[in-house]
Order: structure tokens, then C-alpha cells, then sequence
């Protein structure tokens, strides 16, 4: 029997991509042995100059049309808050709290994703946190451990050139995207997939025309 591995999978549960990644991992860990990393997506955003896709109107309804199409494919509960994108760095709190226990993650993304609940609501955090024996939820997520945790798992995820979520990380490979769960699986069936000649050539490339702001 082949040992299992272990991986780090980087989300934050603003991301319904991270919600689906979730899901499928749950149904199958690919042999990993996985570790939910809850990081704050905005900040590795600032931090690579990215924008996220809803903050680019017309990828907004494609990101939420391919996102509800996926789920339906592969049989996966959704439905999307009223509100999205929304501040989810008190979820995170909540998450940190918790220890990002895989029954925690499992509740905070449904609450997102299936129930479609509002978690910028203080009292859907504490009915969050009541179910894990977690009391006085405001102030425990308001504390400098909790906020701490938090970002030294955000600034390790940068570390490690993590630019987004949901990013399952194993070993020196990083799999951004729910896309990228079959190319994880043949990586791990053949962990010479990236050594190829033209895989290797892609990380030499020249880069052509830069974009640049205002131009």
C-alpha cells in the first residue's frame, strides 16, 4: 500500500471554487492526507497585484454561471449567498478558531454554499461556532492569537507562491484552481509529469511585451 502524502490545501470561503475543490476532496483525497489552510484571498491578491474575477464585472456572472454549472455536473449542492463577494475575514477568524478542523470547513463552506447564508452576521458566527462547543465567538475571533494565526498562514501561503484559492499544495507543487484536481491526480500516479523537456522548457520562456498600468 502506498503511504500517503501529505498536502496543504490554501482556501478562503469567499471562494466557491475553493467550496467545489472542498467537496470533491471530501469524496476523494486523491491518497492525500489534507490540511485546510484558511488564508485571506485579498491579501494574497494585493500582494501579486492580481484583482479576484468578481471584481471584474463581465467575469463576475461568468465565474457564478461556471461555478453553478460545475456543481451540477458533478452532483455538488449550491447556492450562491445573496451577496457575493462579501468580507469573509471573520469566517476565517472563526475558522482559525476552530483549529480548520475538515468538519469545521465542512460546516463554514456550507453555511456559504448550500445554505447560502450571510456570514458577515455575527450570529450566524456564533451559531457556527455554538455547534463546535465554541462560546463567545466575537470575542475569541477578535483576539490578537486568532488574528495572528491568520496571517502567518496568509504571509506562509505567499512564501510558498501561493496566488490564489483554492491552491492544493503538495510537496513543491502547487494545483490553483478546481480545474487542476485531475492534473494533481496524474502528477501523483507519475511524479515525473513535470520533468519532461517541454515541461521543463515552459519555465524558461521569454517573456514578450509586458503589461504595464495605463498603457
Amino acid at each position: 500500500m502506498r503511504a500517503r502524502i501529505s498536502a496543504d490545501f490554501y482556501f478562503d470561503p469567499v471562494s466557491p471554487f475553493a467550496f467545489l475543490m472542498w467537496a470533491r476532496l471530501r469524496e476523494d483525497d486523491l491518497g492525500l492526507d489534507v490540511r485546510p489552510v484558511p488564508v485571506l484571498l485579498g491579501a494574497l491578491l494585493s500582494h501579486w497585484g492580481l484583482v479576484g474575477p468578481a471584481e471584474v464585472p463581465p467575469k463576475r456572472l461568468h465565474t457564478y454561471r461556471m461555478c453553478q454549472w460545475l456543481a451540477g455536473r458533478h452532483g455538488i449542492a449550491l447556492r450562491f449567498p445573496d451577496t457575493h463577494p462579501f468580507r469573509s475575514v471573520e469566517a476565517l477568524r472563526l475558522l482559525i478558531a476552530l483549529d480548520a478542523r475538515a468538519d469545521a470547513v465542512d460546516a463554514v463552506l456550507e453555511a456559504v454554499f448550500v445554505e447560502g447564508r450571510d456570514l458577515t452576521d455575527g450570529a450566524e458566527l456564533e451559531r457556527l461556532g455554538a455547534a463546535f462547543g465554541l462560546v463567545d465567538v466575537a470575542n475569541r475571533i477578535s483576539g490578537s492569537e486568532v488574528k495572528d494565526r491568520l496571517r502567518t498562514n496568509t504571509e506562509a501561503a505567499i512564501a510558498r507562491g501561493v496566488f490564489g484559492v483554492p491552491t492544493l499544495a503538495i510537496g513543491d507543487e502547487r494545483f490553483w484552481g478546481y480545474d487542476t484536481l485531475d492534473m494533481a491526480r496524474d502528477c501523483l500516479a507519475d511524479p515525473q509529469l513535470f520533468r519532461t523537456p517541454e515541461m521543463q522548457r515552459l519555465g524558461s520562456l521569454n517573456y514578450g511585451v509586458p503589461r504595464r498600468a495605463g498603457t
